[in-house]
């Protein structure tokens, strides 16, 4: 008797088995899954204490708590885009960093992505495991561990190995895992709101710190910057929603996946805020022990530890599918493997031998110059397509194919993705650097509206002169024959 679909789904993608895809089309019949499991997955992941940090940073500036949760709440809208993003992972079967190659060609994708993605998502792994690793070493101190450099070597590759473990075994793993881990820190989240709450000092709704008119909206405008950095760091949603059936609702896709970061990124970012009223949020992992019970503060520190590893295990897994795309032949589980090594290494570089992870910090303030440009020239070839992506499409590395554009490179992502980043440059205000326009309007650090705006604009304006039949063209992704190994003998074996 021949296996049904979902016999064959659970073979390739089957919970607690190592996943046999990686940057491939998943073929029609192992699609499977439900849309509401994005919430689940995006909800896990983003139930993390650099958020926290964050909204403390906003007090830290002299915003009061009014001030601070609106600029939350604006902040937290780009995971809107991220929602739009994902709905290109059921209509292509493939993840973000193969539709990419729709914005910059089957041979400049690769460019893109070693050049810019893949470099990011090792800094994030990176600030993660240091992040977590950090109060793991404050929970050792805290119950009487010794903290010599043995046990924190220890706690930094325990962390890893957790994070890897899921990371490899990939998708279905992830999907199954994620209500799990989202419950668990969800009720640790609720407890630590009631304790934050119950301890503010509700005089600063009103107070602004001295802030006023200009000064006051410029705080609030580089606010929203940092806050809409985490969402514009989360440009591969199509990863996770690549399974479902491609006749998934494109509402529902984009809806669950936006709304299980929106949710608890704001709820996190207002405890940060309020928090901001009572402690000093320079130092949040330590100050916090003021208003916490003492049972808690070692619960509060071990959710830090599991929300920076539940949020590595997406950026490992995608981390791991971004070195495929950039045409590393090696399984998937392998380069998640290679990367968490590189990240494990860099980490520990950061922790044990040099004050690094303030410069990887400072690395990731620019990088809002060019995560939002990227994202907004995703999203704008969405549009301009019509969310039309043939997954075969896509891996086909012939001159003359589909995607081939200029000698396998779209020159119209290219340039948009610089003019855009050029023109976020000239609006930062980050502790390194100062742009011209920043300094004008007395530090407002406009880059991630306008660099979005100005990528949009130039890649809209550069597909339809440049490439006008891609503008217009339509394809059928779903009868169209595979192409042959042997047609497509660059692609990466999986």
């Amino acid at each position: 008797m021949a296996p049904n679909a979902e016999q064959t789904a659970a073979s390739s993608d089957g919970f607690g088995q190592v996943e046999r895809h990686g940057i491939d089309q998943v073929p029609l019949e192992e699609r499977h899954g439900e849309p509401r499991e994005l919430f689940w997955v995006w909800a896990a992941s983003n139930v993390n204490y650099l958020y926290i940090v964050l909204g403390g940073l906003l007090a830290v500036f002299g915003l009061g708590i009014v001030q601070g949760l609106l600029v939350v709440l604006a902040g937290n809208l780009f995971w809107l885009a991220i929602g739009l993003l994902a709905i290109s992972g059921p209509v292509s079967g493939t993840p973000s960093s193969v539709v990419s190659r729709s914005m910059f060609g089957v041979l400049g994708n690769r460019v893109y992505t070693g050049v810019f993605n893949w470099p990011t998502f090792i800094a994030y792994e990176a600030i993660n495991l240091c992040l977590g690793s950090l109060a793991g070493f404050a929970l050792a101190d805290h119950i009487g561990l010794s903290t010599d450099r043995p046990v924190r070597i220890l706690v930094v590759v325990a962390t890893a190995v957790v994070t890897l473990a899921i990371s490899v075994y990939g998708h279905a793993t992830i999907v199954r895992m994620s209500g799990f881990f989202t419950a668990l820190l969800g009720v640790g989240m609720v407890i630590l709101g009631v304790c934050v709450v119950t301890h503010a000092d509700w005089h600063h709704v009103t107070a602004s710190h001295g802030l006023h008119g200009g000064a006051l909206w410029a705080t609030m405008i580089a606010g929203i910057t940092i806050i809409g950095s985490s969402p514009l760091s989360w440009g591969i949603s199509a990863d996770y929603a690549r399974y479902l059936p491609p006749d998934t609702s494109k509402l529902a896709v984009a809806g669950w996946t936006a709304l299980g970061g929106f949710i608890p990124a704001v709820v996190l970012g207002a405890i940060g805020v309020v928090a901001g009223s009572v402690v000093d949020m320079n130092d949040p992992q330590t100050s916090l022990a003021g208003v916490l019970p003492d049972w808690f503060y070692p619960v509060f520190l071990l959710m830090i530890v599991l929300g920076c590893v539940t949020n590595n295990i997406l950026t490992m897994y995608s981390s791991g599918l971004c070195l495929q795309a950039i045409g590393i032949p090696l399984p998937r589980s392998v380069t998640v493997l290679f990367d968490g090594v590189l990240g494990v290494a860099i980490a520990c570089y950061a922790l044990f031998v040099s004050d690094f992870t303030s410069t990887l910090n400072n690395i990731l303030e620019l990088s809002v110059a060019l995560l939002g440009p990227s994202i907004a020239i995703y999203a704008t070839d969405i549009v301009i397509r019509r969310n039309r992506y043939d997954g075969q499409e896509l891996h086909d590395f012939r001159p003359g194919s589909p995607f081939w554009f200029d000698r396998g490179v779209n020159w119209a992502g290219f340039a948009a993705l610089f003019l855009g980043t050029a023109a976020a440059v000239l609006c930062l205000n980050t502790t390194l650097y100062v742009g011209p326009v920043a300094h004008a309007l007395d530090g407002a650090d406009l880059s991630s509206l306008v660099g979005p705006v100005v990528a949009l604009i130039a890649y809209a304006a550069g597909i339809r002169l440049r490439y006008p039949a891609h503008a217009a063209r339509t394809v059928n992704h779903t009868t169209r024959p595979a192409p042959s190994l042997a047609e497509r003998p660059t692609e990466p074996a999986v």
